[in-house]
């Protein structure tokens, strides 16, 4: 299992990589992913009013969030490229800069860190 963990304006958001032997989490409504790795992520989006407030490079943000979708993919590293873009893109969202986004990725089974920082 990897989690992949974006960083920006002080805040965090991870989500988790279920490789070849994991079951990835099931839920009522999910869709059924056959694939040897599966993206499991929130997403969200600015609202002018309800949602949960959250704290972004000092300003106070307005969130809703959408139900995590799991996203299949056949190798490791494109399941990888897509939770990068998929951190990015919620970021961006709320107004952060897509180069102002750390990645980090942190390999449970082996228990190792990999950071990525900015495009």
């Amino acid at each position: 299992m990897l989690l992949v963990r974006g960083r920006a304006g002080g805040t965090a958001l991870t989500g988790t990589i279920y490789e070849a032997g994991e079951d990835p989490p099931s839920y009522r409504g999910s869709p059924d992913v056959d694939a040897p790795y599966v993206w499991v992520c929130d997403a969200f989006y600015e609202v002018a009013s309800g949602g949960s407030t959250q704290v972004v490079d000092g300003r106070e943000v307005q969130i809703a969030f959408e139900s995590p979708a799991p996203r299949g993919f056949g190798t490791r590293q494109k399941a990888l490229d897509a939770a990068e873009e998929h951190l990015r893109t919620q970021f961006a969202r709320i107004g952060v800069a897509a180069d102002q986004v750390g990645v980090e990725v942190v390999d449970q089974g082996e228990d190792t860190v990999e950071a990525r920082f900015g495009r």
